[in-house]
Order: C-alpha cells, then structure tokens, then sequence
C-alpha cells in the first residue's frame, strides 16, 4: 500500500488528492485563488503566484485532514497545471509580474505576428501547432509582456506554471536546473527535440528585437513526466506537512493528465469539459493536424504522441449566460431536462472567447441566431450547450480526417460528471455514445505519475487499470441525432463562413427558416 498526493491547479482553485494504491481516494482538499480581471479590457486574466502557493498549503492540509493520512507517509507529489499560463522571473526564479492566465487573450497582435513570420521563414514548428500561433501560447505573451513591461533589465526566464511550482517546490533557484515540460514547451512554444528545440534565435529576432536573447534564457532540463523534477525541498515539506525528500516529477497539463484519470487509451478522444474544454488524443504516430494546439510526442502519455484541441470557453460561457439572466447556472439549468433537439429555435456559436480551435482566432465573437419573441435565457443556455457540442464536433471531425483514430468518446472534468443533459446534446451530437467516468477524476491523473515516480507501479497502464474508475455509457437519443443531422451542416456551414477572415461569402438564406421548422416539429413533439 502507498499513499500519494495528486495535485491539479485548475483556473479557480487547485485540488488535492490522496490517493491509496489499493483503496483509491482517500481525500481531498479544494482552496480558491482569484482570476483578475478589468472591465476595461475583456481580454486580461492574471493570477498571483503567492496566492497559488498558498493555496496549497490550504489545500494540502485539507486532504491530509479528510483522509487521516499521516504527512510522513505520503510517497511522492505530482502537480498539474492550466496552460499556457505564463510567469517572467527575475534572480533566483522570483516572479516579476502576475502568471498570464492561460485564458489572457491580450497577446492577439504578438499572435498574429509569430504566425506571419513563421509562415514567411517556413518555420516547420508552425505546422506542428496546427497551422495558427494562438494569443493562448507562450511566445505571444512573453512578447506582450516584453513589450509593455519596465522591468525588462530584471527578466532572467519564463516558465509555464507547471514549471514553476514544480522548482519551487524542489527549491530549484538556478535556471539551468529548471524542470521544462515537454508537454508545455511542445505544445505551447513551438519545442520539438528532432528540430533542434526551441525555434532558432534568427526567427525569433525577425518577430521582435526583444526576444533577443530569449531562447538561451529558456534553458532547462526538457523532460517528459516520467522524469523527476527533483526532491521536495525540507523547506516545503514543512509547510505542506510532507515529508522532505520525496519525489517530484516534471508536471504537466491539467487537461493532460485529467485524460490519463480518464482512462485514455490509443483510440480514445477525451473532452476534458470544464471552464474550457480541453480535446486530447494519444496515437503512436501521428501527422500535423491543422488548427490544433500541437502534436506532440510524449505530451498526455510519454509514449505516445499527443493531440490537443478544444474550446476557448464551456463552463465560463455557461456562467456568463447565467450571469445576464441574474442568476446560477444550477437555478437556469433547471428544465433543460424536459427540452428536446433544437427545440429553441436558437443556432449558438460559442466564440464569445475567440476560437482556440480550428480556427484558431481570438477576434471572433459569440452569435445567437434565431431569437424571437418568446425566446428565454434558459433557450440561449441550452443552444449553447449544443453549440459547444457542434464546435467540438468540428474538431473531432478534423481529427478524423488527418488520420487521428477516435473509436470511444470520454468526457472527463467536472461538469459531465453533474450535467446529464450536456452527455445526451453531446453524444447525440456526435452520433456516438459518450463513456462518462463513475466518480470524479480531477487530480487522478496527477497522482498516476506521483504513483510512477515514487515505485509503485511499473508502467502507466499498470496504475491506469489499478486506480481509473469505470464508465457509465450515455447513448445517444436517435430521434435527436436526426435533428442534429439536420442542424449540423448550418453550424458547420456558419462556423468557417464567418469565423475564416478570407471565407467566401455563406449562403445564410434558408438558416433561420431551417431553425423554425425544425424548432416547431420538436415543440410539437
């Protein structure tokens, strides 16, 4: 029997988990942060990094609590993180400025202009990454930070989140011993070993003079999370109530590790459906797919290849619905039960955050279409639960066509787990059923490679089989599959026609008298 702690920074509060080897959880431990905001620029989102540390000790001593686990005999601690969530430090790997939360959208222009360059140099990194740099990566917001900050003769590096609280924990203070994560540097910074790494210093100067020098900054150990990070350091064992010394493996992403929780396999697709969506893949050998976050070898699992995609916002399009109609998502939800396929009237395109995939664009915005005059807010939260499974639609559909296999559909993250009515949308959606795991697995996959690094298992399929919960199945409804056929097309057919700056124009005319027919049969019955 072993005891380890799995750790998952989420975009509101960080979880711990302790999990036994043999019983499963044991405990948990949940302690909120704030995201930061301004009204006077919707796309700004920072955190505090002391806020996050102190959070898990908060955290921490919680589960130790809840579970009646002795801190002695926790083994090891693995930490997972959002992403692209991006720290600049100075001396002694002290933080300059606030982490730029991977939901921080003001690096558009930085975006764009990694994307023209790349494109013009033919950096073959820029096709890995899908074709498009995102405002969500590293580079970009490293250059705004750059660009608009006074403390340039201060920076020493940037790290991505799971970097950083990783070398925090290991009291590591020289750069050169920084833990990288291929997972982050893959996807996110445009690393590809084969390649040489990070893209070269002349691409980089030719997108900003201030990035001079940057790439010889961001040195490191680049490991993937079988690796060790290193040690707990004595004085973070104290405050944690740990045990100094134990393992610490590279961490990852949260979406990452959640679809190992799930149970991920070569063959699977899990939509980790939470604030955002994360769509992950694994594949033992895959080809670029435009308009995805990256291909990565060893980024979900260190043997195979990861794939990565989603959507910009689930949970906080939900919230904000919710917020307009003065009240929760729980008191609005209420009814959703009883609402048939397309029943509204209403076709939602959820970019009310941009388009992280496949499109890739930040500029976009969220578009209702159909309103009448009876039409309710709870009308427009259900069409976004089915925009939100039409758009991820789109992406297993691309998946699909550049040769990613997808023969089970997993959801994973919190809201499957509470939200039935987004299971039924989704799998109808999709024409497939949808496995939806019997308990909550946030943190689980953390604690898989706590598990790995401290001995217990040999292999990640060894503790996937020992410790991932069953599914439950959700089917899709054949009558509402049918309906979803007929929407689907004008979804997809609006999706690239107003969401592609060069699409020609769409075809709109027959779309709103489709959505009436259509929303009369249904409230017919």
């Amino acid at each position: 029997m072993t005891v380890v702690a799995g750790v998952d920074f989420g975009t509101q509060s960080v979880r711990v988990t302790l999990v036994d080897s043999r019983e499963g959880p044991l405990g948990s431990g949940v302690s909120p942060y704030p995201v930061q905001r301004t009204p006077s620029d919707p796309d700004f989102a920072t955190q505090s990094h002391d806020a996050h540390m102190a959070a898990l000790v908060e955290a921490m001593r919680t589960a130790l609590a809840e579970s009646r686990v002795r801190g002695a005999d926790v083994a090891a601690i693995a930490l997972d993180t959002t992403g692209s969530t991006v720290v600049p430090v100075g001396r002694g790997l002290v933080p300059l400025d606030d982490y730029y939360l991977w939901s921080d959208h003001r690096a558009k222009d930085e975006a764009a202009r990694i994307t023209e360059v790349a494109h013009r140099m033919r950096l073959p990194a820029i096709e890995r990454c899908g074709g498009v740099y995102s405002s969500e990566w590293g580079w970009a917001k490293l250059l705004h930070w750059l660009r608009h900050t006074t403390r340039r003769d201060e920076f020493v590096t940037a790290l991505e989140h799971c970097d950083m609280v990783a070398a925090v924990l290991c009291g590591i203070t020289d750069p050169a011993e920084l833990p990288r994560s291929v997972c982050a540097m893959g996807h996110k910074w445009l690393w590809h070993e084969e390649s040489g790494g990070l893209p070269p210093e002349e691409f980089l100067v030719a997108v900003d003079e201030r990035l001079a020098g940057v790439r010889a900054a961001l040195g490191g150990r680049y490991r993937t999370s079988e690796h060790l990070a290193g040690r707990l350091s004595p004085a973070w064992a104290s405050r944690l109530g740990l045990a100094a010394g134990i393992p610490v493996p590279v961490g990852a992403f949260d979406a990452h590790w959640d679809a190992m929780g799930a149970g991920i396999a070569e063959g699977d697709v899990v939509n980790v459906v939470g604030t955002a969506t994360c769509t992950m893949a694994i594949a033992r050998t895959a080809a670029n797919v435009p308009g995805v976050c990256g291909v990565v070898h060893g980024s979900i699992h260190p043997d195979y290849v990861g794939i990565e995609a989603g959507l910009s916002a689930t949970g906080d399009l939900f919230e904000v619905i919710a917020t307009r109609a003065g009240t929760t998502v729980r008191e609005l939800s209420q009814g959703l039960d009883a609402y048939r396929a397309g029943q509204t009237g209403l076709l939602r395109l959820t970019w009310d955050q941009g388009d992280r995939t496949v499109l890739v664009n930040p500029r976009l915005g969220g578009v209702t279409l159909g309103w009448t005059m009876t039409s309710t807010m709870r009308d427009e939260l259900f069409a976004a639960i089915e925009g939100c499974a039409m758009h991820t639609r789109v992406i297993l559909d691309r998946m699909r066509e550049h040769g990613v296999p997808i023969r089970r559909v997993i959801h994973g993250g919190g809201i499957p787990q509470k939200n039935e009515v987004l299971n039924r949308v989704y799998a109808s959606v999709f024409g497939c059923p949808v496995l939806v795991p019997t308990r909550p697995i946030t943190s689980l996959g953390s604690a898989l490679f706590a598990f790995l690094a401290a001995g217990t298992f040999a292999t990640l399929e060894e503790a996937q089989r020992a410790l991932c919960p069953p599914y439950r199945t959700v089917e899709p409804d054949p009558q509402w599959a049918g309906v979803y056929g007929t929407l689907y097309p004008l979804y997809r057919s609006l999706y690239f026609g107003m969401g592609e700056p060069s699409a020609a124009p769409v075809a709109l005319g027959g779309i709103l008298p489709t959505l009436r027919e259509v929303a009369a049969r249904q409230r017919a019955g």
